[in-house]
């Protein structure tokens, strides 16, 4: 007696999504990324599924299920043997193509553990050390442990975090010597903050010739070579040169490179200076008036006349 019930030789998309357990935007989307083929369409332009197709369905659902991004299952399934990737669609080959695919599978699993590490282990540094502080490299924080809590400001912790996009960890590092004289001298600080709000006065009201302009840029300079001389007498400069080797022993072939083009990268220290700032012009805003810009210039102009 034969069996009253025979199986469709394919399906819509509505019932194949019904069986995987998924839904057809979900199988769209497949599609889209070519994680799944286009299957075959009927008469009415429908697609159609057939037991090929359902076992890649069953294949996908499972492997997302436990948490594999479509991007690295597509990618598992990309298997340049025709044979391999033929086992994988349940076509016809070994078991071989499973095994390849299950193995893609976890060598992702295992590149994901590895950076979740790295990614908890960056998570607890910033914790320990603060949000600001936590976000700079070991080799500048280096430099800051040992100040008086608070004594850094925020935007303090800002500007280096810039610094050290653009100069990399020795750029940031050197630059640190600033912020700790800075931290450590209360009457530079107050003079820094005095011209700090001089110049941000220069706003869009003022014309790049006034008067203004010039005067603060001389007030600039003039607090530049006080703030020198007082990094020149109190050490920090003369720590210069032991970061530079402590920079070199961490990184003995972009040491031994020298200003070459393969030193130039953006966690390289020497070298790497020029051609991030002439970049970092154009990406990096800063939302200064012409006449701030004009009195910068002006102050630069005076630092290179006493070089």
């Amino acid at each position: 007696m034969h069996s009253p019930f025979v199986p469709p030789r394919q399906v819509r998309i509505g019932d194949a999504a019904a069986f995987v357990g998924t839904t057809p935007r979900a199988i769209r989307h497949y599609h889209e990324i070519g994680l799944l083929p286009e299957p075959v369409r009927g008469g009415d332009g429908r697609r159609r599924y057939g037991y090929e197709d359902m076992i890649r369905l069953l294949w996908i659902r499972r492997t997302a299920d436990v948490g594999i991004a479509l991007d690295d299952i597509r990618d598992a399934f990309a298997d340049p043997a025709s044979a391999e990737a033929d086992a994988v669609a349940g076509t016809g080959g070994s078991g071989d193509g499973i095994a390849s695919v299950l193995e893609r599978l976890e060598e992702t699993l295992v590149a994901r553990e590895a950076e979740l590490r790295r990614q908890r282990t960056a998570v607890r540094r910033m914790r320990a050390e603060g949000s600001r502080m936590g976000l700079l490299s070991d080799f500048v924080t280096g430099r800051l442990k040992d100040l008086p809590e608070g004594s850094l400001r925020p935007a303090d912790l800002d500007s280096l975090l810039v610094t050290e996009r653009i100069f990399g960890p020795l750029g940031a590092a050197v630059q640190a010597g600033r912020f700790i004289a800075l931290a450590t001298h209360p009457d530079l600080r107050e003079e820094s903050d005095r011209v700090d709000a001089a110049e941000e006065a220069l706003d869009d009201t003022i014309a790049v010739d006034d008067p203004r302009v010039a005067r603060v840029a001389a007030e600039r300079h003039a607090f530049e070579e006080a703030l020198h001389a007082v990094i020149e007498d109190s050490g920090p400069a003369a720590g210069d040169d032991a970061l530079f080797d402590a920079w070199d022993a961490l990184h003995p072939a972009a040491a031994d490179e020298g200003a070459g083009e393969d030193a130039t990268g953006p966690d390289s220290g020497r070298g790497h200076a020029f051609t991030s700032v002439l970049e970092a012009v154009g990406k990096m805003p800063y939302d200064f008036s012409p006449a701030r810009l004009r009195c910068m210039e002006l102050a630069a102009e005076l630092a290179a006349h006493d070089v």
